[in-house]
């Protein structure tokens, strides 16, 4: 017969027609911590022994962005949404021992190990779920850890190999000695200072000796009583996605380095950080720790005190919800080896190919957590961080797996996006049997959490893994080991003295006489009939095995055609009923999918409904504040129609009281030009007839003077004046430059005073140019006064440089020149001007006013004092 490959957690070729074509999902089991307050909300009640089900606490509801805030629903939508169900193969709720936990979830893997296959068993929950006392336990209460210790060396405990019969390689297998090499390496180890592997018949560290001493008695059923075991742990740890050994002996004195308030160490020169390890994929494409430490035990007290020393190095800390939180990752491995016994019983096969590996993975996850709960800070939140992202990616390839084994696609598994997944990978790419165990606090805190790790949960159960095959049978006679050690035993004694028992007796042989001639003859004559008696039995029992040999054969013969038949008969039930399992399988999916679409739809419809309510009622608001912005723009367009017809009859009233006034002046100019014409006719009259001496009196103007006329442009009927001489007004600034910016709109004025202002130069537009050439500025303004006379003002102003390269002109005061009668009518000019556009008339310069002014205008560079003439205040008002 073909001997067996040697196994590792995962076999690289499927064998057509095997076990491996068919696939179990993987087993996810739900257990339920008991409240640490009995007073406190609880949001997870147990339904059945496979149901849980989630309440929304009270006072809380989901949003659109995934939190939790008070709630708004209705009573018919509390119904809702506040229950949610999740079903796992088993739960257990508060009152649930670790015997009974055991029973169920551990005892199938570690019976499996035993037979030779693989298994994956890991807790997954919140922290402070309580992962880390289902797999480790508490004193008195041991978990998962010890009891699967117990159960192995309660079944394989006299048949263990002798210690070093077993050796560990660098290449993720084992090689065999043989006594006298195990015993040559026991005796190095043991002259050693500091042996790596305890003592055996060492007592138990009292510090978890609660723990390993279990009153129940488990053992596995069908051991292989003709092999030798071997059990090797080993214990790591994934801390921020880094591998760190455990059980790695240091170089230095093992005294604890001093750590700062970062929970960093301090620099000290004896202190060596450990070696993160790195995985490695040996020959058969099976992922494994490099370099990691392998002991070799023989007893559960000395498993459990190799696992306590590498649990005193795994990093805990205290955060705001765990006293005591896992801040990383634990795999504790059991490696159980076996191997054939050669075929006298006695020695262990020498065939490398014969052993076979089967492995036991026992991972404690650290827990999820929000940091805005746990209040993390500093390497807190960076552990928190790789935590998350670890079990996301964890979670990620759970989705994928399930998608392409549902839907059948064929995405890429991101294994290797972190370590946890890529050391694992093997189990569910490969074969061995995965279970889960998810652990929840009922406590209405962790509802949010406990609603994703329910979720994750489900995925799980939905992904299968290839189930594990049966090892082979290495061909030699079973019961090998009892059958030579019993050879000389009582019950072959008891056959001899039966087969003596039925020969006649022996005469006896004492020769007395040396004559004596009976004594031989009687001996030899019954040893005759001895032999031939001995010679028919020999015969009788030839035939009778011939005999029973063709019986035997018969019997084999019709035992292998029922065997034959019934396999057949078996062959057609398990078709039967696998199709039956797929189709069941395959509605209860359809069933599942169908529950969560319109869970999921529900909810879609809800978030949809509260969202169109929360635009309506944004919609409403804009719509009110559109239409209280239309009241406020119709109030105002009344108040602008009231004001401008109110400034339209005022325009009117003014105008009509111009027009009035301008036909009196008009009047009363034409009056005076006939009285002057009279006058001269008179004048004329009376040269021609006779000279008077008196002078004729002018005709009363008392009613002309009661009315406002406009000042006329013609000739005075005063006497001419003799011309006076021009003073000029000196300026108070006559050292300084002036521009003087004069519109080509002016109109030129008769009055005696008029401005001069030496050294100036004049424009009659104002331009970057002249204005840097000088420190004053004066603009001459002409504007028709109330009165109907022109009114000139001369602003004045100083020129200062500006930092954007331009000029500023900052105006000082205002003076006024104003033309008016001293008699309280106005007079004539002495000359006509031509009418201006705007009725303006003739000029009289005998009032000066000045009026402060606080103006500034800046022109920039480049400009021509066009749109960059910028006011810099409003000119002060006149007082009245």
């Amino acid at each position: 017969m073909k001997p067996a490959r040697t196994k590792t957690p995962r076999k690289p070729v499927v064998k057509k027609g095997s076990q491996t074509s068919l696939k179990d999902p993987v087993g996810v089991y739900c257990r339920v911590r008991p409240l640490s307050f009995p007073d406190h909300e609880c949001c997870i009640e147990v339904i059945n022994n496979t149901t849980v089900q989630l309440h929304t606490p009270e006072g809380y509801r989901l949003n659109r962005n995934g939190d939790y805030k008070e709630s708004c629903f209705t009573g018919l939508e509390k119904k809702i949404f506040a229950k949610t169900q999740y079903s796992f193969k088993q739960v257990f709720g508060t009152h649930t021992t670790q015997k009974e936990l055991f029973d169920v979830v551990a005892n199938p893997l570690v019976d499996d190990l035993i037979h030779g296959k693989n298994g994956l068993l890991f807790t997954y929950g919140v922290t402070g779920s309580g992962k880390t006392h289902t797999m480790t336990g508490s004193p008195g209460e041991g978990g998962l850890l010890p009891r699967c210790l117990g159960m192995i060396f309660n079944s394989i405990g006299s048949f263990q190999a002798k210690r070093y019969v077993f050796k560990c390689n660098d290449r993720n297998s084992m090689d065999i000695q043989c006594e006298v090499d195990a015993l040559l390496e026991r005796q190095k180890r043991e002259a050693m200072p500091h042996p790596k592997t305890p003592a055996i018949k060492r007592q138990a560290d009292p510090e978890f000796a609660d723990m390993i001493n279990l009153q129940e008695f488990c053992k596995a059923e069908e051991v292989d009583e003709d092999s030798v075991y071997g059990v090797f742990v080993s214990y790591i740890e994934i801390y921020n996605n880094y591998i760190y050994d455990l059980l790695e002996e240091v170089s230095f004195d093992p005294i604890k380095p001093k750590w700062n308030s970062c929970s960093t160490p301090m620099r000290n020169t004896d202190f060596v950080p450990p070696q993160s390890k790195l995985l490695r994929e040996d020959k058969n494409h099976n992922m494994y720790v490099a370099g990691c430490t392998e002991v070799e035990v023989k007893s559960v007290e000395e498993a459990f005190e190799v696992f306590w020393r590498g649990q005193k190095k795994r990093r805990i800390a205290n955060t705001h919800l765990n006293r005591e939180s896992s801040r990383s990752h634990s795999v504790f491995n059991i490696k159980l080896v076996q191997a054939p016994l050669d075929a006298d019983g006695d020695n262990v096969l020498q065939e490398k190919e014969q052993i076979t590996i089967s492995q036991l993975s026992l991972v404690d996850l650290a827990g999820s957590e929000r940091t805005n709960r746990t209040k993390a800070e500093g390497n807190r939140l960076r552990e928190a961080g790789n935590i998350n992202q670890s079990l996301m990616t964890l979670r990620t390839c759970m989705e994928v797996l399930r998608e392409n084994q549902m839907y059948g696609t064929n995405k890429m598994v991101p294994y290797r996006d972190s370590k946890l997944t890529h050391l694992f990978k093997n189990y569910f790419d490969g074969e061995g049997k995965v279970r889960m165990i998810v652990c929840v606090n009922p406590k209405a805190e962790d509802y949010e959490e406990s609603l994703q790790v329910m979720r994750f949960a489900e995925v799980t159960q939905e992904v299968e893994v290839a189930r594990p095959v049966d090892k082979a049978i290495c061909g030699l006679t079973p019961g090998r080991r009892f059958r030579n050690h019993a050879r000389a035993g009582p019950v072959e004694l008891l056959v001899t003295e039966v087969v003596l028992q039925s020969f006649p007796p022996l005469p006896s042989c004492e020769i007395l006489d040396i004559n004596d001639e009976q004594t031989l003859p009687r001996l030899i004559e019954a040893l005759e009939k001895r032999h031939q008696l001995r010679q028919m039995m020999t015969d009788e029992f030839n035939k009778q095995s011939v005999t029973f040999k063709a019986m035997l054969q018969e019997f084999d013969n019709g035992v292998l055609n029922k065997e034959n038949y019934i396999q057949g008969k078996l062959n057609e039930k398990e078709k039967v009923i696998s199709g039956q399992k797929l189709e069941i399988e395959r509605l209860e999916k359809k069933n599942k999918t169908l529950e969560y679409k319109s869970a999921f739809q529900i909810e879609i419809l809800e978030k949809t409904t509260t969202i169109y309510e929360e635009d309506k009622r944004n919609l409403q608001q804009e719509l009110e504040t559109q239409n209280q912005k239309l009241q406020r723009q119709f109030s105002d367009k009344r108040r602008l129609e009231a004001r401008l017809q109110g400034m339209v009859t005022e325009t009117t009233m003014k105008w009509e009281k111009e027009c009035e006034r301008r036909v009196a002046a008009k009047q009363l100019e034409m009056q005076n030009k006939l009285w002057v014409k009279d006058e001269k006719l008179k004048q004329l009259k009376a040269i021609v007839t006779e000279p008077k001496t008196e002078k004729p009196e002018r005709p009363s103007r008392a009613r002309d003077q009661e009315k406002a006329p406009q000042r006329s442009v013609s000739p005075s009927p005063v006497p001419n004046v003799p011309p006076l001489r021009l003073r000029h007004r000196r300026s108070r600034s006559a050292g300084d430059r002036w521009v003087d910016h004069k519109p080509a709109s002016n109109v030129q004025t008769e009055t005696v005073m008029q401005p001069h202002v030496p050294h100036a130069i004049t424009v009659s537009v104002a331009n970057e140019k002249a204005l840097a050439k000088c420190e004053k500025y004066m603009l001459t303004h002409q504007e028709l006064a109330s009165d109907g006379e022109i009114e000139t003002k001369l602003i004045k102003g100083d020129v200062y440089k500006t930092r954007g390269g331009g000029q500023s002109v900052q105006f000082t005061d205002i003076e006024t020149l104003k033309q008016e009668s001293p008699t309280g009518r106005k007079r004539r000019s002495s000359t006509v001007t031509p009418a201006q556009p705007d009725g303006a008339e003739s000029e009289w310069t005998d009032v000066e006013t000045r009026v402060g002014c606080s103006v500034a205008v800046e022109m920039r560079a480049g400009s021509q004092l066009g749109p960059g003439y910028q006011h810099h205040a409003q000119p002060k008002r006149k007082k009245p």
